[in-house]
Parts: structure tokens; C-alpha cells; sequence
């Protein structure tokens, strides 16, 4: 037997091990585990005091490479709920979740939009580009599926719920509106994004930006030194002056292409810090979905030229402009 197919049938014994599909007591709050802080977020929203949401993935979690822990797996086993992104996000958590649908209530939330909606990735048939947290008009249609799922687990709680969700989505249609206003201010020739991955597809489509990311849609895949010295000429050549790091990503590829544009008399500054896979820190605007979103899109804006509102969207961003 394989070294990874024993710590699979280990995983899948202790998944067996740690509980029964759960039955909700009718005054028990509804236990959901979400892999990531944006769909953890969305849930809170929903459920309010009605469940109980736990998030797997912290602040500079990088979910293309993150592994479950023993703790993780017995959490997940024992909740009514288990919400992960799907499309190969969790690329690392794939084959434990699927172990779980046998035991627990999974939902691949992100899964649930059309593939027409979707990014297709440009090396592998029949895979999509996971990130659409980026996109507020297909965040709200993820959040009707997580209500759905809520719902389905927990029937009774189906009026608050539905209220919940309500609100939120008002809250991510002002988002979206938000975006669109601030973006536009943007030059067009300088609506070009160049970030460490390629987690901000669903971004520029929605609001017409170029979108350069020198790694791939996963974090997996390194850049090698073609790549930058590609990016270095693409940068000289188009006057590209700012560029953006990522909370959850090295910035290492990001330096490099900095130092090279400079070793070509080329100027290129850090525009500033965005949250691509993972949200700000717990208990401030940035770590919620809205704020995270908030924050990328002031701080993109802001660095290309474009005209941002003090302190963003509603005044609660941690900075000025």
C-alpha cells in the first residue's frame, strides 16, 4: 500500500470514527465547518444566531495548498453542514472531502453556478477558474446556493434564513454597484492588473480589466525565469507602473519582475496589498467578504489612477486614500 493511500484509509477511518450523519435537536443551532473565511463569512451572514460557523482557512491561508489536520476532519465529520468552494480550490483537500459526502451534508458551493459563468482554465479540459468570490454578481448567486444548503439542513430555520440572505444581497448588489462606479474612473490604458496569480480573472471580466498574473490560477505552479523575463518586456513595453502583492501569496515573483523592469531603466511600483484567496484578520471590515472586496477594489482603483471615496465604499476600510 502507497504512503498516500494510507493516509487516505486513515482519513477515511477516522472520518467513520468521529460521527453519524448528525441530526439537528429542534433548539440546537446548526454546526456548519466552511473551508474558506469568504464562504465561512457568507454563512454567518445567513444563519446568524441561528448556526454555529466554523472557517478551516485563516488570513494569508493559501487554499490551493492547504491540508486538513486530524482536527479539521473530526470537525467537519461531526457538523450538519460542510460548505467548501470546489473547482479544484481545495486542490489539496479533494479526495478527503469526498470520503465526507458518504458520512456528512457536503456542498460544493461554487460548483452550483452555470459552467457558462465560468472561466475555463486554459490547460486542463473541463476545469474552471475557481476563484468567483471575485466577481460580487456571481458571489450573490453562490450565496443563494450556501442559503439553499442552510435551508436543506435545516428546514426550520428556513424564514430567517431567507431574511438573512435578503440583506446580504442587497449589501452585494451595492458592492457590485460600488465596483463599477469606482473602476470606471480607472484610465483606460491603464486597466491592467498584474498580481502574483491568476485569482482575479472573474474581476477583470467583470469590470473590463487586463489581467497579468505571473503564476498560474493555482499557487502550485512557479514561476520560472522565462516567464519573468517575458513580464519584465511586456511591463518596459506597455509603461505598466504599478503592480499588486497578495495577502495570501509570496511576494517573492512580484520583486523579481520589479527588479528586472528597474535593471531596464523601467520604474514599477507596488500599488498596494490585496486579498485574493483569503480575507483580511477577524473582526475587521477586510475579514468580511464585503470588506475584503471593498478593499481590492478601492486599493486597485486607487493605484491605477482611478478617483476612490475616503476610506472606501462606506468609510470603514482601515486606510485612507
Amino acid at each position: 500500500m502507497t504512503t498516500r493511500r494510507r493516509i487516505l484509509t486513515g482519513f477515511a477511518m477516522l472520518i467513520a470514527l468521529a460521527a453519524p450523519l448528525p441530526v439537528l435537536a429542534a433548539d440546537e443551532k446548526l454546526s456548519v465547518v466552511a473551508t474558506t473565511g469568504m464562504i465561512a463569512d457568507t454563512a454567518r451572514r445567513i444563519g446568524g444566531d441561528l448556526a454555529d460557523v466554523r472557517a478551516l482557512m485563516g488570513p494569508g491561508v493559501d487554499p490551493h495548498a492547504y491540508r486538513q489536520t486530524r482536527t479539521d476532519i473530526v470537525a467537519m465529520a461531526r457538523a450538519d453542514l460542510v460548505l467548501w468552494n470546489g473547482l479544484f480550490l481545495e486542490a489539496q483537500m479533494e479526495d478527503v472531502l469526498g470520503d465526507l459526502t458518504r458520512h456528512t451534508n457536503v456542498r460544493a458551493v461554487a460548483e452550483a453556478l452555470p459552467k457558462l459563468k465560468l472561466v475555463a482554465h486554459d490547460d486542463y479540459a473541463n476545469r474552471f477558474d475557481p476563484h468567483v468570490w471575485m466577481d460580487p454578481a456571481l458571489w450573490h448567486d453562490v450565496a443563494i446556493d450556501i442559503r439553499d444548503a442552510m435551508t436543506a439542513a435545516a428546514p426550520k430555520n428556513a424564514a430567517v434564513f431567507e431574511v438573512n440572505t435578503k440583506a446580504l444581497l442587497t449589501e452585494i448588489t451595492a458592492l457590485s454597484d460600488y465596483a463599477t462606479r469606482v473602476l470606471a474612473s480607472v484610465p483606460e490604458e491603464a486597466r491592467v492588473l498584474v498580481t502574483a496569480h491568476d485569482a482575479f480573472n472573474y474581476f477583470g471580466r467583470a469590470y473590463g480589466f487586463e489581467v497579468i498574473g505571473i503564476q498560474g490560477i493555482s499557487t502550485e505552479s512557479e514561476a520560472g525565469l522565462n516567464r519573468i523575463t517575458a513580464l519584465v518586456d511586456t511591463l518596459v513595453k506597455r509603461n505598466i507602473q504599478s503592480v499588486f502583492v497578495e495577502s495570501s501569496v509570496s511576494d517573492r515573483s512580484i520583486r523579481a519582475l520589479i527588479e528586472g523592469t528597474a535593471a531596464r531603466g523601467h520604474e514599477v511600483r507596488i500599488g498596494g496589498e490585496l486579498y485574493s484567496d483569503a480575507m483580511g484578520a477577524p473582526g475587521t471590515y477586510e475579514g468580511t467578504y464585503i470588506g475584503m472586496i471593498d478593499h481590492n477594489v478601492t486599493v486597485i482603483a486607487s493605484g491605477l489612477g482611478g478617483i476612490v471615496p475616503d476610506r472606501g465604499m462606506s468609510g470603514k476600510l482601515g486606510f485612507g486614500s
